[in-house]
């Protein structure tokens, strides 16, 4: 009796504990890190109950395009589609189009426009834990009305952001659908791509993003996972490797400041910066880089060929990150979804929860001017 008695109180005890702990976690107040000097403005775009996320932008004839992915959840559903809308001025949005696969889940696009044509990329995926297993795409030149979707011959690489440095080439770096490396393709249409070198191989290696340096060298960052624990892996950290054209021989380093996922990467007045979803901790038992259990946060990075270095947060939580940016002139608009700005969500319970879709602006001589103080 004495035996059942203590593991009763044992179990009870446990129970209040993990009780308190969900309820800090639903009534603890936001502690982004935005920094003031940045006068960042925020507004939302979209915000009706659904868990959007996975966002993209572009310029194209003489519009804003922005696309998102729109669930119940994070995880992979068949209810899962891709809105498109577009702007002329950030704030007010047209409704375009809606593109989804029937009986799998969508996600992760991403624009290029190239000539008259607009491209969207999109991930496939079936697996609940949302691990996509091919890349496909559709084509339009208005965003309204788009071809039927069409699997690259590649299969297995999963592409992330096209770039180019001339106008001419493309590139677009791809992840292993099994993760573990990752490879940089070439085209000058758009649709028809060629591998051109193994950016990265290890370390469970997935999203890649490129920028180009002023004299032409591509400069990548990668996401180390290590691992799927859900509580995350103590040696998770951010890949940083260059290659100067033909772009085939890459070196680099690992930066163990933050595990940078969904990286967007942009380049301006010579300098590269990101954003991406940064872990606003000291990585410890229960919240390693990665863990469902940590808070997360959108943020703005400068990226050296050396190392990362976080500028400040964007007013984000839970489930956050995978933006879209245009840089007009000195100004930068960006999209990224976030869970609820007024809480301070762990990212497991923003995955289940509603999330909008955000877009930001500033000035991008101001943002230098941080990254000069860095």
């Amino acid at each position: 009796m004495k035996k059942l008695k203590i593991a009763g109180f044992i179990l009870f005890t446990i129970l209040i504990a993990l009780t308190l702990i969900v309820l800090l976690w639903f009534i603890r107040p936001n502690t982004s890190q935005v920094n003031p000097s940045l006068n960042l403005e925020i507004w939302e775009v979209v915000s009706d109950s659904m868990h959007n996320s996975n966002t993209d932008m572009t310029y194209f004839k003489n519009y804003f395009y922005l696309v998102h992915a729109s669930s119940p959840y994070h995880f992979a559903t068949p209810e899962c589609k891709l809105i498109v809308l577009r702007s002329k001025d950030c704030k007010q949005w047209e409704k375009l189009s809606t593109v989804h696969i029937p009986g799998e889940d969508i996600r992760d696009p991403k624009f290029l426009a190239i000539g008259n044509r607009l491209i969207m990329f999109v991930l496939k995926s079936i697996e609940f834990t949302a691990e996509p297993y091919s890349t496909a795409y559709v084509v339009s030149d208005d965003g309204k009305q788009w071809s039927p979707l069409q699997e690259i011959p590649h299969k297995g690489w999963l592409f992330w952001r096209p770039k180019t440095f001339d106008g001419k080439r493309w590139y677009v770096p791809a992840y292993w659908h099994e993760h573990g490396k990752s490879m940089l393709f070439t085209s000058t249409d758009g649709i028809n791509w060629q591998p051109v070198s193994l950016i990265y191989e290890g370390d469970r290696c997935d999203e890649t993003a490129i920028e180009f340096l002023p004299d032409g060298t591509m400069i990548s960052t990668q996401r180390l996972e290590y691992s799927d624990l859900w509580l995350g892996d103590s040696r998770a950290c951010t890949g940083i490797r260059t290659a100067k054209p033909p772009y085939t021989q890459w070196t680099g380093v690992k930066d163990y400041s933050t595990r940078l996922d969904g990286p967007a990467l942009f380049a301006y007045n010579g300098k590269v910066y990101a954003l991406g979803r940064r872990n606003p901790y000291t990585p410890g038992l229960l919240n390693k880089y990665g863990s469902i259990l940590a808070k997360k946060r959108t943020s703005l990075w400068l990226v050296t060929p050396e190392k990362l270095v976080w500028l400040s947060d964007v007013p984000s939580a839970g489930d956050t990150s995978y933006a879209g940016y245009v840089l007009q002139g000195n100004t930068l608009y960006f999209s990224y979804y976030t869970s609820s700005i007024h809480h301070d969500y762990p990212w497991i319970v923003g995955m289940i929860k509603e999330s909008p879709i955000m877009m930001g602006k500033l000035n991008l001589n101001v943002l230098e001017q941080l990254a000069n103080t860095k």
